[in-house]
């Protein structure tokens, strides 16, 4: 008996319909699966539904990943796995175990000999990326700046500095509601010539995705970000 596969399956990141943003292959495997490591239940079931799963969503068996697992957790999440029973690992949006917490659980998967297959979907940072036309070369993602200042300025000025000398793209985001005092700061912040590009609401008939530098931000009208999910991408120029 082979054991369980852990797939790592990418879900929506807005409101397309699965078929415009997952492959069939991905689309295939997820529809199979009977065992679902998530982050919330509730949003997972959704999700599984608009993807179209074979079975009764009340028939799949549905576990949330703890916030902060302890590896008891980890194990006991992974268990099914020696028993032939494979697992989809589901992210809220986007790419699991990429700015996501279940990285942890694919670290002990491969520490207990489990094969891992990652399946292609949408990532948000890596579609910023694609489409900023900064450095695609050397780039850092950051999760969250400090929200406070001075820590917020003090953090985007050593993250331009980084940029400058290591010709770096820098890549961090916002809580959606922060999201124009973000914008602010690092226009009041960073150097005329920095580039920044904001990616807003990727995947959606909403989506905008503009780079340039920073006293062109300046001089402009601040786009409308609140409440847009967004992608702030640096390179110093």
């Amino acid at each position: 008996m082979r054991d369980g596969r852990l797939f790592l399956l990418p879900v929506s990141i807005g409101e397309s319909p699965p078929e415009a943003v997952l492959p069939a292959e991905t689309l295939r495997i997820a529809r199979e699966l009977g065992y679902f490591i998530v982050e919330n239940a509730k949003s997972a079931r959704a999700e599984l539904k608009r993807i179209g799963i074979r079975r009764p969503i009340q028939d799949i068996d549905i576990r949330e990943l703890p916030r902060e697992p302890t590896s008891a957790d980890l194990d006991a999440l992974l268990a099914p796995l020696a028993q032939a029973c494979s697992a989809g690992l589901m992210s809220e949006a986007g790419a699991p175990a990429v700015a996501d917490p279940g990285a942890r659980l694919v670290n002990v998967a491969h520490a207990r000999g489990i094969v891992v297959v990652p399946l292609v979907g949408p990532s948000s940072l890596l579609l910023a990326l694609m489409a900023s036309g900064l450095n695609g070369q050397c780039f850092a993602f950051h999760g969250y700046l400090p929200v406070r200042e001075p820590g917020r300025s003090g953090r985007i000025a050593e993250l331009e500095r980084a940029s400058r000398r290591e010709r770096r793209t820098q890549i961090f985001i916002e809580t959606p509601y922060r999201n124009d005092a973000l914008l602010a700061a690092l226009a009041k912040t960073c150097c005329p010539d920095t580039l920044l590009c904001l990616a807003s609401e990727l995947t959606t008939p909403r989506e905008t995705i503009m780079t340039k530098r920073i006293d062109a931000w300046r001089a402009a009208p601040p786009p409308a970000l609140d409440k847009r999910p967004t992608v702030f991408l640096l390179l110093a120029g």
